[in-house]
């Protein structure tokens, strides 16, 4: 069988996924994959980016698998949790569908993102493991972005997931062992869960069962308290509404916000 006939080649995947390893016969992968603008190969379970800096340095190498434009908002939104590709074209206002499926694609070569059926038959996108490791980079990257002005026209995003990693991220550095709660946090009507237990926390997209608290605020309003455009006691007093529905756990919750929002100083 032939080299030609042994690649095989899928063009709307931009992938491929050669038979040997000889040297000589990956050239030649290498040479048909530029061809077809397939952007990466798979050898052996290695994968071989075609666009790649080439160079030992850890952050060009990071840049390699998370560099290209939109994959950093992909990884952030699915923080929130599992998602169908409709939710991620939603939140992403102005990805082109041929263009984000692309994007998915890659991140599952390289190994941060899997896809799998629901019980209903519905395809989700997730994290792997090494997907996860991702909170830190981009919680100091939202760190990195406040201190920078704001773009001249702003658009609220389709969905609000973003708001799992940023806050998400803050909330677990600033968690203690006195915090311990469940809560729901309405957002310009979405709902997501925010759970603290045992030094640990996390927001995820949906209603938790029996939550401690319920609190009602705006997108607009979390983003002017974290930036530092307004004060806690001016965001808690004037945009939010609370729901106590455990006596005592609003002081957990209210201290760990607290805490929260001072990580991003």
């Amino acid at each position: 069988m032939s080299v030609a006939t042994r690649l095989k080649i899928n063009k709307k995947l931009r992938f491929a996924v050669p038979a040997a390893n000889r040297k000589s016969e990956l050239l030649l992968y290498i040479l048909i994959c530029q061809l077809y603008n397939i952007k990466c190969i798979i050898l052996k379970g290695y994968s071989i980016n075609l666009r790649s800096y080439n160079l030992l340095c850890p952050i060009s190498r990071a840049l390699d698998h998370v560099g290209d434009r939109w994959t950093l908002l992909i990884l952030r939104d699915l923080h929130a949790g599992p998602a169908r590709f409709k939710d991620l074209q939603t939140g992403l206002k102005g990805i082109a569908s041929n263009l984000l499926s692309d994007r998915l694609q890659t991140l599952e070569v390289s190994g941060l993102v899997q896809k799998n059926q629901s019980d209903y038959g519905v395809s989700l996108y997730a994290l792997t493991e090494q997907g996860k490791k991702t909170d830190q980079l981009l919680f100091e990257l939202a760190r990195f972005g406040g201190q920078m002005p704001h773009p001249l026209k702003i658009q609220k995003p389709g969905n609000l997931r973003t708001i799992a990693v940023s806050l998400g991220t803050a909330c677990k550095k600033a968690v203690g062992s006195d915090h311990n709660f469940t809560a729901t946090l309405l957002i310009d009507g979405e709902a997501y869960r925010l759970t603290a237990r045992n030094c640990d926390a996390q927001i995820r997209a949906g209603v938790p069962e029996n939550p401690d608290i319920v609190m009602t605020t705006s997108y607009e309003a979390m983003m002017a308290v974290a930036d530092g455009e307004i004060a806690q006691d001016e965001f808690v007093s004037r945009y939010v509404a609370l729901e106590v529905k455990t006596l005592g756990k609003e002081i957990e919750f209210f201290d760990l916000l607290t805490r929260a929002i001072r990580e991003f100083d």
